[in-house]
């Protein structure tokens, strides 16, 4: 059983409520578009971080377009620009048309939204919304879930509060 924290678009803003949202996760990820290091500095000294680049990023060796990765059974992919079903981003399509994932994961519309695609072998999507302060959203959001041997469970929105 492994615990998730996730967010997305934090823009150089990490709000220090997260540690404590995120105190029983064993893994944070962050769907891109973190503005400054020091926010990938300070979640990976409290939890081991997947993390990728987002459009305001600079790709790196830390910073990555892409992740895809299996963890409990899933397999997962996380990217910053991914659309939303069913109308994924053109480059991410065609890699989800010949092998979907069990899990999509992106940010970048500062949307939170959680929904199954059963065009896509019914893929779990999700956006966790924006945690920063800059963009239109106007609620910041997270989310916590548990993966546990091939299921996913226990997912909880997190409202931040006003931007």
């Amino acid at each position: 059983m492994t615990r998730i924290g996730l967010l997305s678009d934090t823009h150089s803003y990490l709000d220090p409520k997260l540690f404590d949202h995120f105190n029983d996760c064993d893994e944070i990820w962050h769907a891109g578009d973190v503005g400054a290091m020091t926010v990938v500095d300070e979640l990976r000294a409290f939890r081991p971080l997947r993390v990728v680049c987002g459009n305001i990023d600079q790709e790196s060796s830390d910073l990555q377009a892409h992740q895809r990765f299996t963890l409990e059974g899933l397999d997962i992919w996380i990217t910053h620009i991914g659309g939303t079903p069913p109308k994924y981003n053109p480059i991410v399509r065609p890699n989800l048309q010949i092998m979907p994932p069990d899990i999509f994961i992106c940010g970048h519309s500062h949307i939170l939204k959680v929904t199954r695609d059963p065009g896509l072998n019914n893929l779990l999507f999700i956006n966790p919304g924006a945690a920063g302060k800059t963009g239109f959203h106007l609620v910041r959001t997270a989310i916590r879930f548990t993966l546990d041997t091939g299921r996913i469970s226990d997912m909880q929105v997190i409202e931040l509060g006003k931007k």
